[in-house]
């Protein structure tokens, strides 16, 4: 059982609601107005001034001088005004912005639409509008035991909506040449020399592709690309080559016989090998096998390193309680007695809840920045 890992926004709704922009495009599309605000719970705007703890290209974890957490979203900046800013940790700034209920209220229709070319007309808008609210409701009223059916109404949804973007978006794709593509690899850079007939091939089927993902023909595209990298494999293989055992053990702090080291490391090497022939089915049985002998010599993290991860205090009568179970849980992982463990850490965690909730992110969606003085509105 891993400790859960506090997120930073990663657009929740992006996979379902489908960004499916094939190369970033700086063009924005045409405004409209948001008729349909259901899917979204605004509070009233607030302002905050704090510390900032860590920040993304998309957020910041904000320490409140109120004492508070906050997870700060800056989908509606531009990306010329976020390289202004220039975030420090441990810096402060002050936010104003509306409160959301969820992670999943950043990703409004206006985040959505930032991705579109320009050319995308405004009834072709209003059509997608209209059909991501659709998603966003679905999303918002599926209990755990609909979101089967609910994904399957969403995916429909979600081919629909790709279906009126496709062209604009194919229209607009302007793919790297050849050039620039093989480049990125720096191949040269690391003396690999691709030879001359192999680079002849390499550029008629990168055309090859490219023309037929243009016109878009996605299954022979995808053909061709593979017939792309079957190529170009043997250099990717030099460029990147897998690690030997020694340097794949090395930093586990595991007290492992010398016998059992040898007979791990005939393991691993039959592992490469499975994987240079292409056999997962048998890659994926000695992974198995690896797993099982090194299992017995990992030793769970000490209960007082674990908990010092954690950013708030634990009164001690609630730690004489967390330590038990702790240990329990993880001696019974390691027998691999997962259903009993389970049960030790459901009532670890349940220990924990109130903390988690006292100590949870508030979400803002800023509209206001002020930084080193400088202030930035959203656009």
């Amino acid at each position: 059982m891993n400790k859960p890992i506090k997120k930073t926004w990663m657009l929740a709704s992006a996979l379902t609601i489908g960004m499916a922009v094939l190369t970033p495009l700086s063009a924005g599309a045409e405004e409209i107005k948001t008729t349909d605000t259901s899917s979204i719970t605004v509070q009233l705007e607030q302002k905050i001034t704090g510390t900032v703890k860590d920040f993304s290209w998309d957020g910041i974890n904000l320490k409140g001088n109120d004492g508070k957490n906050y997870y700060i979203g800056l989908d509606k900046f531009s990306s010329e005004q976020l390289e202004k800013m220039k975030f420090i940790e441990g810096q402060e700034i002050s936010v104003e912005g509306n409160v959301l209920e969820s992670f999943s209220d950043f990703y409004t229709f206006d985040v959505y639409k930032k991705g579109l070319p320009k050319e995308v007309t405004k009834e072709d808008l209003t059509k997608l509008e209209k059909m991501f609210n659709e998603i966003k409701k679905l999303e918002k009223e599926a209990t755990e035991e609909e979101i089967e059916k609910k994904y399957e109404e969403i995916e429909k949804i979600h081919k629909e909506m790709n279906k009126i973007t496709k062209p604009y978006i194919l229209a607009n794709w302007q793919p790297q040449t050849f050039e620039e593509f093989i480049q990125d690899y720096e191949f040269k850079e690391n003396n690999i020399v691709i030879k001359e007939n192999d680079i002849t091939q390499l550029k008629a089927v990168y055309a090859e592709w490219v023309k037929l993902y243009k016109n878009g023909d996605e299954e022979k595209a995808s053909e061709k690309l593979d017939e792309f990298y079957k190529i170009l494999q043997p250099y990717l293989d030099e460029l990147y080559p897998p690690q030997t055992f020694e340097e794949f053990m090395e930093g586990l702090e595991f007290d492992i016989p010398t016998e059992t080291l040898a007979k791990l490391k005939t393991i691993y090497e039959n592992i490469l090998k499975a994987y240079k022939e292409e056999n997962m089915e048998l890659s994926e049985k000695l992974w198995g096998e690896f797993d099982q002998i090194i299992r017995v010599f990992i030793k769970p993290v000490p209960f007082e390193e674990y908990m010092s991860d954690f950013e708030f205090e634990i009164s001690e009568a609630d730690k004489k309680q967390l330590k038990p179970l702790y240990e329990e849980a993880s001696a019974l992982d390691k027998k691999e007695d997962y259903e009993k463990a389970q049960e030790k850490w459901d009532a670890f965690y349940k220990i924990l809840e109130p903390y988690f909730e006292a100590n949870k992110d508030t979400l803002i969606a800023a509209s206001k920045v002020t930084i080193n003085g400088q202030e930035y509105l959203a656009q």
